[in-house]
């Protein structure tokens, strides 16, 4: 089954609770946003292969470790996941960027379609990690990791701010090579399928539609 890391660093901790506050305004919750995913991004590419290199220090010769393979490519889930890139980015500034945009059947809460698909022509070759604000009922990541790897792409994570154990055990059962990097494992879902405490939509929150 996939691998759940659960980023439990102190300040990411921190900027969670913030984010969950209802009177943090949306400037404020993308700032966090921005932030917390840059944390994230460093336990999501820990296992990034490395190779040996000589570097020329201005005192002597050194060996020294760089990314070696695989590529990152960062594909945020539109429109909550675009506040991510940013952060992931910051880390990761020639990582490539795709996008799919989902929306869920309301008349079919099980059902998501997608409306939009651009992804790098080389995603084949690179490490995928697929961006969201939430990991809820699981539909719109599946549906997107179905898009990544019909694409090619072989090697896919997916990261969160927050999810919940519908969304880990969807997810999971559809995709079990799929990592899950996550900042919180919420109680579960309330009958509008909105994850609980949670922080609300957060697609409306990141840009002040609420």
């Amino acid at each position: 089954m996939s691998n759940v890391v659960l980023c439990d660093h102190p300040l990411v901790q921190h900027k969670i609770s913030l984010l969950r506050d209802k009177n943090t305004g949306s400037k404020e919750f993308r700032e966090l946003v921005q932030e917390i995913s840059m944390f994230m991004c460093y336990e999501a590419t820990r296992d990034l292969p490395l190779k040996e290199v000589q570097i020329e220090t201005p005192l002597a010769l050194a060996t020294a470790k760089v990314i070696s393979g695989r590529k990152v490519a960062f594909v945020p889930i539109m429109r909550a996941g675009l506040g991510m890139v940013d952060g992931a980015l910051a880390l990761v500034p020639a990582a490539k960027v795709g996008h799919v945009g989902i929306y869920r059947d309301k008349a079919n809460s099980n059902s998501a379609q997608d409306y939009y698909c651009k992804l790098p022509f080389d995603i084949a070759n690179r490490e995928v990690i697929i961006l969201d604000l939430m990991l809820a009922t699981g539909v719109s990541a599946i549906k997107t990791v179905d898009i990544v790897k019909n694409a090619g792409a072989k090697h896919v994570k997916f990261m969160c701010i927050l999810t919940c154990p519908e969304g880990i055990k969807a997810l999971q059962t559809a995709h079990p090579d799929v990592d899950i990097v996550c900042g919180a494992i919420d109680e579960g879902l309330n009958e509008d399928l909105y994850i609980v405490p949670g922080i609300g939509d957060g697609g409306d929150r990141l840009f002040g539609t609420k």
